[in-house]
């Protein structure tokens, strides 16, 4: 299913006009979508959980329904043919374990072209080729999009403003789009991540069965409340305020390197869609880049092949992820008998938290009904120096696991 269509999906179809619309001009017209996913997903290993990003608890040999099932309903209402406004809301299971209600999108909408709208309020934050429909599993191939590389930035939704102009030049179409606001997401560390002066840039272009995607997030980080942070952070300078300690391990600079204060952090992606003929393509890359070690910087990627047959669609799937900057702070002790050297092992978990990791994936998608599509998918996950994407992990627990899944994605 190409990514394009997937977007109409959600907007067009049951629309429900009110009846008082055709009485009343000024009455708004009220169309209401939805969508969601009945899923049970299961792995092979009991030492670790395989789970969504930023999700508290996944699956281990037991099946559950919790790291791939949601459910999504959209409502807009069209007061003419310049002014609406869009709510969304989404029940999933994300940072607690339970499944809870979010709004994901509130905004008021001014389409003051046939070119160029503005919207005002809580809108899809445009991080990657799918952030619009990373929660519509109908509107995907895979039954999720690759954890290696949706786990990157975990925001979904920045509350402010944005400017999207669009444009057809000969066969091509071309959409720009520029989003300003400030975002919070609690984390399942407990801890609330605070994006602030937050821009974003999503540029698209279309032509046939192409598209091509850029996008660029640039923001300023504060995570103030992390019990880990404060903690490490502040035995450094506890420790740092003795000028012959902080001489010998530069244990300021290393407070500095982990503490989460108006940081920098920038996110740059690339994808590509083709779906033609027969043949289903799809790839993603993206760079995160942070001045904190606690926030790593990272590269990610994956590519997706798919060749339909009928209303069969088998795919594979290849991603993986990587940390670039350091996972360890080299000015501090080795020496595990050094008193300081507990806060050497605080600091270097807090610098190696981002995942090393490969996958490979093989599903299949069964368009059984004009709105329906079973999938089931097999992935086998390959972390390294860690426990990759997988939470709750023994410290014994090593790879690979193959994780199981089966899903129902709907819309309606």
């Amino acid at each position: 299913m190409k990514v394009k269509p997937l977007l109409a999906m959600l907007a067009l179809p049951l629309a429900i006009s009110s009846a008082y619309a055709d009485e009343i001009s000024s009455a708004p017209t009220i169309t209401v979508s939805g969508f969601g996913t009945a899923a049970y997903t299961l792995s092979n290993t009991e030492d670790a959980e395989f789970a969504r990003p930023n999700q508290l608890n996944g699956v281990k040999k037991d099946a559950k329904s919790g790291p791939d099932s949601n459910f999504g309903i959209q409502a807009t209402a069209k007061f003419n043919d310049m002014f609406s406004v869009t709510g969304q809301g989404l029940v999933r299971k994300v940072v607690v374990d339970e499944f809870v209600g979010e709004i994901a999108w509130a905004f008021a909408k001014a389409k003051v072209s046939d070119n160029v709208s503005f919207r005002l309020g809580r809108i899809g934050l445009p991080v990657y080729m799918i952030s619009d429909v990373r929660n519509v599993g109908y509107a995907n191939t895979m039954i999720r999009p690759p954890v290696e590389m949706y786990s990157q930035v975990p925001l979904e939704h920045v509350d402010g403003a944005d400017v999207v102009y669009q444009n057809s030049f000969g066969d091509t179409t071309f959409t720009a789009q520029l989003a300003l606001g400030t975002t919070s997401e609690k984390n399942k560390g407990g801890y609330t991540v605070e994006a602030g002066k937050l821009s974003s840039i999503n540029l698209v272009a279309e032509h046939g069965p192409f598209t091509f995607r850029f996008g660029r997030t640039d923001t300023t980080i504060n995570i103030e409340d992390s019990a880990n942070i404060i903690k490490v952070a502040g035995g450094l300078r506890k420790y740092g305020a003795n000028p012959a300690l902080n001489a010998a391990y530069g244990l300021n600079a290393a407070a500095n390197s982990i503490e989460v204060k108006d940081t920098k952090a920038s996110f740059t992606s690339v994808g590509m869609v083709m779906d033609w003929k027969n043949i289903v393509v799809q790839a993603e890359f993206g760079k995160r880049a942070s001045d904190s070690l606690s926030i790593a910087d990272t590269s990610s990627w994956y590519t997706m092949f798919g060749y339909r047959i009928g209303k069969f669609l088998p795919y594979y799937n290849y991603g993986s992820s990587k940390q670039d900057s350091p996972r360890s702070i080299a000015s501090l002790t080795t020496n595990p008998l050094n008193p300081l050297y507990p806060l050497t092992v605080g600091a270097n978990a807090l610098a190696s938290q981002a995942a090393i990791q490969t996958s490979n994936s093989i599903g299949l998608r069964w368009d059984f009904y004009k709105s329906a599509a079973l999938k089931v998918q097999m992935d086998r996950f390959s972390p390294e120096q860690g426990p990759g994407t997988f939470v709750n992990a023994k410290p014994t627990f090593k790879g690979p696991v193959n994780v199981y899944a089966v899903a129902i994605d709907f819309v309606f």
